[in-house]
């Protein structure tokens, strides 16, 4: 690994990525960029919501000035900066959920037509022989990249756990990269983790960092989000992939199955899947008497052992279509609990007083 890490854009992007936490946030509060309590955001005090602005900025110029990433997809920073503006005027004057989703597909068709980084087959999931796209490539991957950075826009509720998870699943695909002889690209991941560190001292307060709270916001966790399901499809698909396309659904299927249970959940009661609420897995975690930050550990754990069942199945080459139905059958298992969750609770509670 040490063979292909170059340490200037890592540092670069760290330390570019703290100056402007820093210097940032007195802008935030003169622009209006900050997060203030409400009845669906109950935090204490105004918090900046410039960390995702931090994280982009960041990797933009580390990649730029180290010339490691940019030579080979300006495509990727061009579609990032249209969604990190998209965060930023949503996070400033509340966009309208279809609004904010034509242009997340207008980032997508970047990716997929101009980047012609696109899904060209998903592998044998059914058990039928590969499934290969012809056209429908280009439309299906626009569908599959609005859902991961909704997934993650919709993950980010409490401190530390859109980039605790971006961590997790960046770090696994350096993993995949490194055993796959593909050393050269790690880079990519490592830059982004580079720069999410410093925003997590911020925002989980670390020792050192205390009193200066920021957050990611909408802007930081829709890049994240494209910046995970890019790389996933860039190195899943072709002759030189690392892994499959079925793993990469296990690296982030904590955050699909979350999002899949909600929108379920909300159409099954005639409300609209864009509708925000408090009742995603963290605020269940929270309303069921864990912490903040214990809801944290709980959640990166599960989402950290959705990325060991993907590892795993790499490693031990478990049919595809195998790791398919394994997926769809716990997503109903997911959804099944979600929707009972109190019943679940209740009746957990008894058997341990018991």
């Amino acid at each position: 690994m040490l063979n292909y890490l170059q340490f200037v854009p890592l540092f670069t992007a760290f330390f570019v990525a703290l100056i402007l936490l820093i210097v940032m946030t007195p802008l935030a509060h003169q622009f209006g960029f900050v997060d203030q309590p409400s009845i669906r955001k109950r935090h204490s005090g105004i918090v900046p919501l410039t960390g995702g602005v931090a994280i982009f900025m960041a990797a933009l110029v580390a990649s730029v000035a180290t010339d490691v990433w940019m030579k080979n997809n300006p495509l990727f920073f061009t579609a990032s900066a249209f969604i990190v503006l998209l965060g930023m005027l949503d996070d400033r004057f509340q966009l309208s959920a279809k609004g904010r989703l034509l242009c997340q597909f207008g980032v997508a068709a970047i990716m997929a037509w101009s980047a012609q980084n696109y899904i060209t087959s998903l592998g044998n999931i059914f058990g039928f022989g590969d499934v290969f796209f012809g056209l429908g490539g280009y439309f299906f991957t626009v569908v599959c990249v609005v859902g991961v950075i909704n997934a993650f826009n919709m993950i980010d509720g409490i401190d530390g756990l859109a980039g605790g998870m971006s961590l997790i699943v960046l770090l696994t695909v350096v993993g995949f990269l490194l055993a796959a002889g593909n050393g050269g690209a790690i880079m990519e991941p490592l830059i982004i983790v580079a720069a999410i560190v410093p925003f997590l001292a911020f925002n989980l307060s670390w020792k050192g960092f205390k009193g200066n709270k920021i957050f990611m916001g909408d802007a930081g966790s829709m890049f994240v989000g494209l910046t995970i399901v890019w790389l996933l499809v860039d190195h899943t698909q072709g002759e030189t992939a690392a892994f499959r396309p079925i793993t990469a659904v296990w690296l982030i299927g904590l955050p699909l199955m979350d999002m899949a249970a909600i929108m379920y959940r909300r159409a099954r009661k005639g409300q609209s899947v864009l509708r925000p609420d408090r009742k995603h897995l963290h605020n269940i975690f929270m309303r069921a008497g864990f912490s903040s930050r214990q809801s944290l550990v709980a959640i990166l754990f599960i989402g950290a052992c959705y990325c060991l069942i993907g590892i795993m199945g790499e490693i031990y080459a478990v049919p595809e279509y195998l790791m398919f139905w394994g997926f769809m059958a716990l997503l109903v298992i997911y959804s099944f609990i979600i929707q009972n969750i109190w019943t679940v609770i209740r009746f957990m509670k008894r058997r341990l007083h018991q």
